[in-house]
């Protein structure tokens, strides 16, 4: 299907956040651990080459300068403007003391090369020792945790959108009830959530809750990249991973899709928006070709029977935090 049709096709999927900003419901995740800014660089620009209008980006990728020079070159070229682009970035642990939340910021938005970003989050709601060190350890090679009020921290983002330094603001990895604590004394309501979910995290009833509050759930690790967080469940061999459930695979061969693209297809379906990410050419252009088909209500009932509330990322390294998020039940 044409690249213009699919992404018609692909709109009326979107978000509407605070001020009317549209925000496209796939994004191409920009998390690359083991690949360089060459192969970041070229995933960012087949994706928006193939329609893709949603980057997801993070200080803690540590290559938001590659996206940035994929950004200016598509603009060089003429393929998009500034705006037509929906851009994401995540303030780090380690900045989350109020002083130090506009200065983040303006890191990101100089590396990805833009005066302004459309979503900043909070990345995690556990805030580390503030610093130059992504990972600050101490003599047992163990976090050393800040005490940082993520509350207070969202105060200072509010600050940044009254600069229009970004247009709107959210959380990720929170927990419902973390994200009430800021909607409890939010000037600015937080307007999406973005935390690991897939066929085997659903995430229903932390969907339920981001719905009520009109906050667009964002599922990163959609395909459920198993391995990715060296869970040993992963690597047992009777764990089956989402794209290998026979039952994804055998609706992917009746509909003639890959089980990346039925799983993709599942999310959107729901009402999520998703990130998922890939360096391969060839894989980024395959997971936007989700627009030109349809599950049923039988066949989403399907998928939803297979969730196992099995988490993949449970974030080790924080555990004692006083704010780790995943002490709360959703």
């Amino acid at each position: 299907m044409r690249r213009d049709i699919l992404e018609v096709m692909a709109n009326k999927f979107d978000f509407t956040l605070r001020g009317g900003l549209k925000m496209p419901a796939l994004g191409l995740g920009t998390y690359a651990p083991k690949e360089g800014d060459d192969d970041v660089f070229n995933a960012v620009h087949t994706a928006v080459k193939a329609g893709y209008r949603n980057l997801d980006c993070a200080a803690i990728y540590r290559n938001e300068r590659a996206v940035g020079s994929a950004i200016k070159k598509l603009i060089v070229e003429g393929t998009i403007q500034r705006e037509d682009l929906f851009i994401t970035s995540k303030l780090w642990n380690t900045c989350h003391r109020p002083d130090l939340v506009r200065a983040s910021l303006k890191k990101s938005l100089d590396d990805l090369g833009v005066k302004y970003l459309d979503l900043y989050l909070i990345h995690w709601p556990m805030a580390y020792k503030e610093g130059e060190e992504f990972m600050p350890l101490d003599e047992n090679g163990k976090v050393i945790f800040s005490d940082v009020d993520y509350v207070d921290t969202w105060k200072a983002l509010e600050d940044c959108v009254d600069e229009g330094l970004v247009r709107n603001i959210g959380c990720s990895n929170f927990s419902s009830v973390q994200i009430q604590r800021i909607l409890d004394v939010a000037r600015i309501r937080p307007q999406a959530n973005q935390v690991e979910c897939h066929l085997h995290l659903q995430q229903d009833k932390l969907f339920d809750f981001c719905k009520k509050n009109n906050i667009v759930l964002i599922a990163y690790s959609p395909l459920g990249a198993p391995g990715t967080f060296g869970d040993p469940k992963t690597k047992s061999e009777e764990y089956v991973s989402c794209l290998q459930e026979p039952k994804v695979v055998e609706l992917a061969k009746a509909k003639n899709k890959t089980p990346a693209q039925i799983l993709l297809r599942f999310i959107i379906q729901r009402g999520l928006s998703a990130v998922p990410k890939s360096v391969k050419p060839e894989r980024v252009v395959e997971n936007f070709q989700i627009f030109d088909f349809e599950l049923s209500e039988e066949e989403m009932e399907l998928l939803r029977a297979l969730n196992k509330d099995f988490r993949l990322n449970i974030e080790t390294v924080a555990v004692d935090h006083k704010y780790y998020t995943f002490n709360d039940a959703f």
